[in-house]
């Protein structure tokens, strides 16, 4: 395991779900990206980073039946399968690095809510939209979320990235621009944290 890997084993092992700061009971932001952009509950899709989020369950709710979640922590993993119970079976689930993820299937969205921006090294950004770019369908979309440039500089004790619309429209360069917007999510310590959600397609 690198340290990578035991710092957020550590976080998911020593705190509930509801004492991390981007804890969502009802991501609606995401959610409602879902619901316009993709009609066909069958459509294969993949939430980076989404361990232990509530983001599954809603999805599930909704009846989309092709989910795979990924996450660096194998501890959030576990977390969301026992939360879920017999339901996680529907689901597919990789305990991995997104900067070492070797994808075997293509998706037609790949939903990111606060990954990317962890990534400050040139060759980690690189890789991920390399491996975006290959894995995406000949429809796909990315709905991505980041810290935006008048949000937080560090998270979970490490410094980040951030981003406006027009730089997420430029590192992703290979996507059209389809919407953006700018959010403010309530942390369940009653602090706010600036966003930028962007839904880009082929």
């Amino acid at each position: 395991m690198n340290s990578k890997q035991a710092h957020w084993e550590n976080i998911y092992q020593t705190k509930a779900i509801n004492e991390v700061s981007w804890f969502q009971e009802k991501p609606k932001v995401s959610l409602a990206y879902f619901e316009k952009y993709v009609k066909d509950k069958n459509a294969s899709i993949i939430d980076i980073g989404g361990g232990d989020s509530l983001l599954v369950d809603n999805l599930l709710a909704l009846g989309y039946t092709n989910i795979t979640v990924l996450d660096i922590s194998a501890t959030a993993i576990e977390k969301a399968k026992l939360r879920l119970g017999d339901s996680a079976q529907k689901v597919k689930w990789i305990v991995t690095d997104i900067t070492t993820f070797v994808p075997t299937e293509k998706y037609y969205i790949w939903h990111d809510r606060a990954v990317f921006h962890f990534l400050n090294e040139e060759k980690e950004k690189q890789y991920y939209t390399s491996i975006l770019a290959q894995s995406l369908n000949e429809n796909g979309k990315l709905i991505i979320g980041t810290f935006a440039i008048n949000g937080p500089i560090k998270c979970s004790g490490i410094e980040i990235t951030q981003y406006s619309t027009e730089l997420l429209e430029a590192k992703f360069d290979f996507l059209k621009l389809l919407e953006s917007e700018y959010i403010d999510h309530l942390t369940p310590f009653n602090t706010t944290q600036k966003f930028v959600f962007a839904v880009l397609g082929k």
